[in-house]
């Protein structure tokens, strides 16, 4: 692709020379000339010019793949260091409805090195097929290596539908190979669904703030790709009695496929909370009027045996650290109890627990908007009401 000034017709109004982010236009005897070794061919000078005096010349896209040859739905099992990740999970049950209303084969796509035992476990948890690659350098994650060995097994394989979790791995991996495999991606989805008549992969996410959700399909282009926030699918019941098949391939990967080295990996000494997989989460909120009220919620929390949780209010005020916020620019979450402290309830919060099983809310606001959603609502006073279900909560434990 290049870009070309047709001199006849351009004006010297210099428009093409504001816009450029690059600063790689310049005018010389009144006409706009390119500096090449600074172009990166990105077209904003294209759309500027009134007189239509530059033209980008693009090389012709290949036409999309043939759609038919595409059959299956992929999900990335991702695994830190032997340890499969609990998103995975959440994936495979959603990924085994989908496969189930298009009546495909689901498989799990899984990368490391010495970590057969969790093929069996991504049986049990509904994959038809588990399709293990083996290196040694695929041991621990890097994009390059990961981003290689997937695209590779994908043009092979040709699935119609690849599920990556949103992690911090998933968010570096998705792109990279939606990129390598020339089709969209969809990230940060918190539904996903079939088109019964079209047969394709129909991906919700919030849009503008998370006032509106947005569906999006990929049409013309195989796979159909999407990150799932963790915490928003359930997974399957383990059934220990499920057979499937495991198909282990050996990885094509060499040392000069990798740009970076992991010489070693430092896991942190910060305890954060494990929001996600907790079934009992007490949140606190503006309501609390301070960081000490987190002391409180966190006695009911351990009552519980559950994890503090909080609005993004509190953590904007200082009050608790960003790995305990749900909502939408935090953690989306699921347990069975769900204990919404002097939380008011904006739609951004909401959107991260509102599929709860059981939402408690807690607020002297009878209008707040989280009693819109909760299973039990309790107008009042949170420094009365949570020592009293405290109390409640130790004395049902002593009776046991």
């Amino acid at each position: 692709m290049s870009v070309l000034i047709i001199k006849e017709k351009c004006r010297g109004c210099r428009l093409c020379v504001k816009v450029c982010p690059f600063d790689a236009i310049k005018m010389e005897d009144g006409k706009a000339v390119i500096d090449y070794d600074k172009c990166t061919n990105c077209g904003a000078c294209e759309a500027s010019c009134k007189f239509e005096a530059i033209l980008v010349e693009r090389e012709e896209k290949e036409e999309a793949n043939d759609l038919s040859a595409y059959k299956g739905v992929w999900v990335f099992a991702e695994q830190r260091q032997g340890k499969l990740m609990f998103t995975s999970l959440e994936l495979l049950g959603e990924g085994r409805k989908l496969a189930d209303k298009l009546g495909v084969e689901l498989s799990a796509l899984l990368l490391g090195y010495e970590v057969d035992d969790i093929c069996q476990e991504l049986i049990y948890y509904g994959a038809d097929k588990v399709i293990y690659a083996e290196h040694k350098l695929l041991q621990n994650y890097t994009t390059d290596g990961y981003t290689k060995v997937i695209t590779d097994l994908v043009n092979e394989r040709k699935p119609e539908i690849m599920l990556i979790g949103a992690t911090n791995i998933g968010r570096d991996l998705a792109p990279r190979v939606a990129a390598r495999l020339n089709t969209g991606l969809t990230a940060d989805c918190t539904k996903l669904d079939i088109d019964e008549e079209q047969k394709i992969l129909l991906q919700t996410r919030p849009a503008f703030g998370g006032n509106i959700m947005a569906t999006i399909v990929t049409p013309k282009h195989r796979p159909q790709m999407a990150t799932v926030r963790p915490g928003v699918m359930k997974k399957m019941e383990k059934d220990e009695t499920r057979k499937g098949i495991i198909e282990k391939v050996e990885a094509q990967l060499s040392d000069e496929d990798l740009r970076v080295k992991v010489e070693q990996v430092v896991k942190s000494a910060k305890q954060t909370v494990n929001l996600v997989e907790a079934e009992y989460i007490v949140s606190g909120g503006r309501g609390l009027g301070g960081p000490e009220g987190f002391k409180l919620l966190e006695e009911l929390a351990n009552a519980l045996g559950g994890v503090v949780g909080s609005s993004r209010a509190a953590v904007d005020a200082g009050w608790i650290s960003h790995d305990h916020q749900v909502g939408q620019t935090g953690k989306t979450v699921r347990p069975k109890v769900y204990i919404a402290c002097g939380i008011s309830g904006a739609i951004q919060h909401l959107a991260g627990m509102q599929n709860s099983d059981c939402i408690i809310a807690i607020n002297k606001n009878p209008d707040a908007p989280i009693f819109s959603v909760a299973d039990y609502g309790i107008v009042g006073d949170l420094y009365k009401v949570v020592p009293m279900l405290i109390e409640e909560v130790k004395k049902l434990k002593e009776q046991k």
